[in-house]
């Protein structure tokens, strides 16, 4: 199973795959946005909101929810599983506020309100997405925190995959609305993201949790946001398979029109790690980084350099991964660029 995903990843799907394209052109699918969860094709569907740079004490906001078990080597967390993988939903949010960490497993059956097109998506008590494309409403509530926010999404649109077996892509939106913690409520409006994927899986054929020897093999992944002014967004990403590369590329997109994508010059290194490893409540280690940066050049031409620094606690709950945001410095598009990033990490190349 690791052999055959691993071929496709490396020469099968790339040919198939139009997300370089369509990242170019004006979104025009919004049919497709639906929770799948009695599809007998897709097995897993993904929502997730982003806001990447915050006021104190938040600095970043991850919504991040996954419909079904992946099948995958990073994402799976197979002691979550309630009735069986296809029926365990999880919803993972964080800030850098102190405690604002949530992570539950939900039975989609018993647990969660879902109406077929999409127009709700609720996890208990903790998380209602409503509404359809381009308007959304995003509440959510756990602990001390509360976020109360309307989405609006744009028709600017980057796919980090597009083919006949998975489709993964991310919107920018703009925000309104408040975050409330503890007893303080802030207002914000800023730029984030609106994103969704839907893919087979194992579990498109079979209910039963698979050893891990059968998953996709994914085994690295960071996903990346940067607001680089009131209109112009950057997302970064790199993906591993058994050390091929499934994608790695940089969206840049702005509210006037304009969309690139750089596939073909882009440099993501780890500069430094922390000393300690990062636990997770099954014993399994990850290393997770200190330092690191990104370069992207077209034609000889510097677009992005810049060098980042993790800003925040680490927080368990992107599949086996982390989140957490980082303050960087650099050049983008020729001058001088500093601010603030959100980061999803996860390493299982060595994963313990």
């Amino acid at each position: 199973m690791a052999l055959l995903a691993n071929a496709l990843t490396k020469v099968g799907l790339p040919l198939l795959d139009s997300a370089v394209k369509a990242s170019q052109l004006p979104f025009s699918t919004p049919d497709m946005i639906r929770p799948n969860i009695h599809s007998k094709y897709y097995g897993w569907t993904h929502y997730g909101i982003f806001f990447p740079d915050l006021p104190e004490p938040h600095k970043y906001c991850n919504i991040m929810t996954l419909l079904g078990a992946t099948g995958s080597t990073i994402f799976d967390n197979d002691y979550l599983v309630k009735t069986n993988p296809r029926d365990t939903a999880t919803f993972f949010s964080s800030t850098a506020a102190n405690g604002v960490h949530h992570y539950q497993a939900y039975s989609i059956a018993n647990e969660c309100q879902i109406i077929e097109d999409g127009s709700l998506i609720q996890f208990g008590d903790h998380l209602a997405i409503s509404g359809t494309y381009p308007e959304y409403h995003i509440r959510a509530a756990y602990g001390d925190f509360q976020l109360d926010v309307a989405i609006h999404c744009t028709d600017q649109v980057g796919w980090f995959l597009r083919n006949v077996v998975y489709d993964h892509f991310s919107l920018l939106a703009k925000c309104s609305g408040t975050i409330t913690y503890a007893g303080v409520t802030t207002p914000i409006e800023r730029l984030c993201t609106f994103e969704y994927a839907r893919c087979i899986s194992p579990h498109s054929v079979t209910k039963n949790i698979l050893p891990d020897s059968w998953k996709l093999p994914i085994d690295f992944f960071t996903y990346q946001i940067i607001n680089a002014d009131e209109s112009t967004q950057i997302l970064l990403t790199d993906a591993r398979s058994l050390g091929t590369s499934a994608f790695k590329g940089v969206h840049i997109r702005s509210l006037n029109g304009d969309a690139q994508i750089h596939v073909d010059d882009v440099d993501f290194k780890i500069t430094a790690y922390r000393d300690e490893l990062a636990v997770d409540p099954e014993g399994r280690t990850m290393r997770l980084p200190k330092t690191f940066s990104w370069g992207v050049r077209d034609k000889g031409q510097t677009i992005l350099n810049i060098n980042c620094t993790i800003d925040a606690e680490w927080r368990y709950g992107h599949g086996r991964g982390y989140a957490s945001c980082y303050r960087f410095t650099g050049e983008f598009n020729g001058k001088s660029f500093d601010g603030q990033g959100y980061i999803e990490y996860i390493d299982c190349e060595r994963l313990n």
